[in-house]
């Protein structure tokens, strides 16, 4: 189903299955756009120099991310005409606001992790 703007008859309401923001919600904090906010918020980056600080994430899962972040307004790409072909990725104005809301959701983790750990081994050995 196609949802635009102009067809949103109520206000967003990510717990309602049929709104669009709940998609929105899943493109920011899919573990992978998640990651490529809070290195895009670092800096501008190219495609391999993005893929190497996102250790871990394959190539066609990067470019999907990247693609799904610049259709939502999330991610500028420029390319420029120069041989071999050179792309760089920046932050919008909105994906700066992104980024600095799921990078501290994923600061705090980091300082709670060992707390978290913990709690597992309490719980494993019950």
């Amino acid at each position: 189903m196609k949802v635009s703007v102009d067809t949103l008859q109520h206000a967003p309401d990510v717990n309602d299955r049929m709104c669009p923001s709940r998609g929105v919600l899943e493109h920011v904090t899919s573990r992978w756009g998640v990651l490529v906010l809070i290195a895009l918020a670092e800096r501008e980056y190219r495609f391999s120099e993005l893929r190497r600080r996102v250790a871990g994430v394959s190539e066609k899962m990067l470019a999907q991310t990247l693609q799904t972040l610049e259709r939502d307004g999330f991610v500028e790409r420029e390319a420029h005409p120069v041989i071999p072909p050179r792309v760089d990725y920046r932050l919008t104005p909105l994906g700066h606001e992104a980024a600095e809301l799921v990078g501290g959701l994923a600061h705090w983790v980091e300082r709670q992790t060992p707390g978290v750990l913990a709690n597992r081994q309490a719980y494993d050995a019950r």
